[in-house]
């Protein structure tokens, strides 16, 4: 695949993370998928391989939300097996806290399947607003 395909999945899997709906995104990924989140907090760290990222990283997340997480993506770039998303995510903690957090994402795609992901957040957002991510440990 291309960029233009690697461009058009992820335009895709934005479209239905813009409904709520993230089957796509996960469907997506390759079983060793490496999601990195920089900056110094909790949940900052590498996340290797698929089930790692559904239990360790997804599940604490969505287990905090009290809504349905939406991400709503403004800009896709693209080159080569890289595709940089820039996007505003929008769920309310059970706390009633809102988590509105804006991201620039490098994700790399090869033979369709989604292989890393850098994640660039509002680092003092998540410190204010999650609860560490190894007490959530609750099924989405």
């Amino acid at each position: 695949m291309g960029a233009a395909e690697n461009k058009q999945l992820m335009q895709d899997i934005f479209a239905e993370m813009a409904k709520g709906n993230g089957k796509l995104f996960v469907d997506s990924m390759a079983d060793d998928f490496r999601w990195t989140i920089a900056g110094a907090t909790k949940w900052s760290r590498t996340y290797e391989g698929k089930q790692t990222v559904l239990s360790k990283l997804l599940r604490p997340l969505f287990s905090q939300f009290a809504d349905t997480y939406t991400a709503t993506a403004n800009r896709f770039i693209a080159e080569g097996d890289y595709v940089v998303v820039e996007f505003r995510g929008r769920a309310t903690t059970k706390a009633g806290k809102p988590y509105n957090n804006n991201y620039c994402c490098i994700y790399r795609i090869a033979d369709g399947k989604l292989q890393e992901l850098t994640e660039y957040l509002d680092t003092e957002l998540v410190t204010a607003v999650l609860q560490d991510p190894d007490q959530n440990l609750l099924p989405i």
